[in-house]
Protein backbone atom coordinates (compact mmCIF):
# COMPACT_ATOMS: atom_id res chain seq x y z
CA UNK A 1 0.00 0.00 0.00
CA UNK A 2 1.44 3.22 -1.27
CA UNK A 3 1.85 6.01 1.49
CA UNK A 4 0.86 9.71 0.81
CA UNK A 5 4.11 12.20 1.22
CA UNK A 6 3.44 15.66 2.24
CA UNK A 7 5.60 18.29 1.16
CA UNK A 8 5.09 21.10 3.71
CA UNK A 9 2.39 22.07 6.46
CA UNK A 10 -0.07 24.49 5.27
CA UNK A 11 -1.01 27.17 8.14
CA UNK A 12 -4.39 27.20 9.25
CA UNK A 13 -6.11 30.15 7.47
CA UNK A 14 -5.85 33.30 9.67
CA UNK A 15 -9.07 33.63 11.66
CA UNK A 16 -9.78 36.03 14.53
CA UNK A 17 -8.34 34.76 17.86
CA UNK A 18 -10.78 35.77 20.61
CA UNK A 19 -9.10 38.09 23.01
CA UNK A 20 -11.25 40.49 25.12
CA UNK A 21 -11.35 43.71 23.51
CA UNK A 22 -9.82 45.09 27.42
CA UNK A 23 -6.86 42.49 26.99
CA UNK A 24 -6.35 43.75 23.38
CA UNK A 25 -6.31 47.19 23.84
CA UNK A 26 -3.64 46.54 27.05
CA UNK A 27 -1.65 44.35 24.43
CA UNK A 28 -2.04 47.75 21.86
CA UNK A 29 -1.14 50.52 24.75
CA UNK A 30 2.17 48.00 26.10
CA UNK A 31 3.49 47.33 22.43
CA UNK A 32 2.78 51.19 21.67
CA UNK A 33 4.80 52.12 24.80
CA UNK A 34 8.07 49.91 23.84
CA UNK A 35 7.97 51.13 20.43
CA UNK A 36 8.21 54.81 21.45
CA UNK A 37 10.38 53.49 24.47
CA UNK A 38 12.84 51.68 21.68
CA UNK A 39 12.59 54.41 18.59
CA UNK A 40 14.00 57.28 21.73
CA UNK A 41 17.13 54.41 22.74
CA UNK A 42 17.55 54.08 18.83
CA UNK A 43 17.51 57.68 18.41
CA UNK A 44 20.76 58.06 21.02
CA UNK A 45 22.74 55.01 20.53
CA UNK A 46 23.05 56.12 16.68
CA UNK A 47 23.49 60.03 18.25
CA UNK A 48 26.40 58.24 20.08
CA UNK A 49 27.91 56.33 17.66
CA UNK A 50 27.71 59.42 15.08
CA UNK A 51 30.21 61.11 18.12
CA UNK A 52 32.19 58.18 18.20
CA UNK A 53 33.04 58.59 14.54
CA UNK A 54 33.38 62.51 14.38
CA UNK A 55 37.30 62.08 14.55
CA UNK A 56 37.64 63.01 17.91
CA UNK A 57 40.91 60.49 18.65
CA UNK A 58 44.43 62.35 17.66
CA UNK A 59 47.39 61.12 16.64
CA UNK A 60 48.92 60.70 19.80
CA UNK A 61 46.59 59.91 22.19
CA UNK A 62 47.00 55.78 22.93
CA UNK A 63 46.22 53.05 20.25
CA UNK A 64 43.86 51.57 23.21
CA UNK A 65 41.79 54.62 23.61
CA UNK A 66 41.46 54.64 19.40
CA UNK A 67 40.03 50.89 20.02
CA UNK A 68 38.08 51.77 23.03
CA UNK A 69 36.07 54.37 20.49
CA UNK A 70 35.73 51.94 17.83
CA UNK A 71 34.31 49.30 20.08
CA UNK A 72 31.89 51.85 21.50
CA UNK A 73 30.73 53.07 18.52
CA UNK A 74 30.38 49.37 17.03
CA UNK A 75 28.66 48.43 20.17
CA UNK A 76 26.08 51.37 20.23
CA UNK A 77 25.46 50.44 16.45
CA UNK A 78 24.31 46.94 16.97
CA UNK A 79 22.29 47.38 19.98
CA UNK A 80 20.44 50.50 17.50
CA UNK A 81 20.11 47.75 15.44
CA UNK A 82 18.55 45.25 17.73
CA UNK A 83 16.49 48.05 18.65
CA UNK A 84 15.14 48.24 14.97
CA UNK A 85 14.73 44.88 15.14
CA UNK A 86 12.18 45.08 17.70
CA UNK A 87 10.16 47.81 16.67
CA UNK A 88 9.83 45.98 13.37
CA UNK A 89 8.57 42.79 15.36
CA UNK A 90 6.10 45.42 17.50
CA UNK A 91 4.71 46.76 14.18
CA UNK A 92 4.29 43.83 12.22
CA UNK A 93 2.75 43.05 16.20
CA UNK A 94 0.04 45.94 15.79
CA UNK A 95 -0.58 45.23 12.40
CA UNK A 96 -1.99 41.68 12.90
CA UNK A 97 -3.95 43.29 15.86
CA UNK A 98 -5.72 45.42 12.96
CA UNK A 99 -5.89 42.48 10.70
CA UNK A 100 -8.10 40.32 13.03
CA UNK A 101 -4.85 37.44 13.62
CA UNK A 102 -2.86 38.68 16.35
CA UNK A 103 -1.84 35.61 18.94
CA UNK A 104 -2.60 33.13 16.45
CA UNK A 105 1.04 31.40 15.31
CA UNK A 106 1.64 32.84 11.85
CA UNK A 107 2.73 28.84 11.61
CA UNK A 108 0.12 26.48 12.35
CA UNK A 109 -2.73 28.82 13.25
CA UNK A 110 -3.27 27.33 16.89
CA UNK A 111 -3.37 30.31 19.79
CA UNK A 112 -0.30 31.62 20.89
CA UNK A 113 0.13 30.95 24.58
CA UNK A 114 -0.95 33.57 26.90
CA UNK A 115 2.15 33.70 29.05
CA UNK A 116 4.25 33.86 26.10
CA UNK A 117 2.26 36.93 24.96
CA UNK A 118 2.62 38.56 28.27
CA UNK A 119 6.34 37.75 28.10
CA UNK A 120 6.85 39.03 24.27
CA UNK A 121 3.20 40.54 23.44
CA UNK A 122 5.10 40.74 19.55
CA UNK A 123 5.45 37.04 19.49
CA UNK A 124 3.98 35.30 16.73
CA UNK A 125 4.39 31.85 16.82
CA UNK A 126 3.67 29.33 19.35
CA UNK A 127 6.11 28.12 21.89
CA UNK A 128 6.36 24.77 19.95
CA UNK A 129 6.77 26.56 16.42
CA UNK A 130 9.44 29.07 18.15
CA UNK A 131 11.28 26.35 19.37
CA UNK A 132 11.02 24.52 15.83
CA UNK A 133 12.44 27.22 14.07
CA UNK A 134 15.56 27.78 16.70
CA UNK A 135 16.49 24.41 16.20
CA UNK A 136 16.82 25.14 12.15
CA UNK A 137 19.00 27.71 12.79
Amino acid sequence: MARKHTVGVAAAPATPVVIGAELLDAYRLRLHAEHDELVALAHDLEEAADVGASGEVGFDEEFADAGTITFERERDLSLSQNAHDLIEKIERALDRMDQGTYGRCAACGKPIEPDRLDALPYAQHCLADARRRARLR
